[in-house]
């Protein structure tokens, strides 16, 4: 509902009736209301006939995203049988979010999320490598190194699927979005 036609029904007013007292045509305020921005010598009018600013008219109404919190969840641990297959722990939340049109917030930081681990963890295992040759470690470091990536992944995940199911929002997320 636009801001003018929240305004017109508080004052109980009809299309007619504003028009009748701000001067302004019907077909004006239905534009308004459907969605057109008063500008100038409108917006004044009607902002003083219905008492109120004028930045009160301009505002946007916020559109609510639905969140389907299930389909979250089930996104959010689709990544967890391919933590060992890190590519796949990306791919596979993307088809779903684009299956099931899942394109909110949400599940944009739970596949930016992932895609960020596996740049670190690529960095990490890459530095693993050096460090093995330059300090002469065996190959049970390079496994611990790798372990402990996979369970760092998993805890995230975990983590943030406790998070959605008990708040409705991640626990682990970013002030950015790679998506």
């Amino acid at each position: 509902m636009s801001k003018l036609k929240k305004n017109r029904k508080k004052l109980n007013l009809t299309q007619e009736e504003l028009s009748e007292k701000s001067g302004i045509s019907i077909r004006t305020i239905q534009r308004i209301e459907s969605g057109n921005e008063p500008k100038g010598q409108t917006l004044k009018l009607l902002a003083k006939t219905l008492g109120i600013k004028e930045n009160e008219l301009l505002k946007k109404e916020e559109t609510k995203i639905e969140i389907n919190v299930t389909l979250i969840k089930i996104i959010n641990l689709s990544s967890l049988p391919f933590t060992i297959i890190p590519p796949a722990n990306i791919i596979i939340p993307l088809v779903l979010m684009f299956a099931k049109k899942q394109f909110n917030p949400l599940t944009k930081q739970i596949v930016s999320i992932q895609i960020l681990w596996l740049i670190f963890s690529v960095i990490i295992f890459m530095l693993t490598s050096f460090a093995k040759k330059w300090f002469s470690l065996g190959n049970k470091f390079t496994l611990i190194v790798m372990i402990l990536l996979v369970l760092s992944n998993v805890f995230i995940i975990l983590r943030n699927a406790v998070e959605i199911d008990k708040k409705g929002k991640l626990f682990f997320r970013l002030n950015f979005s790679l998506i």
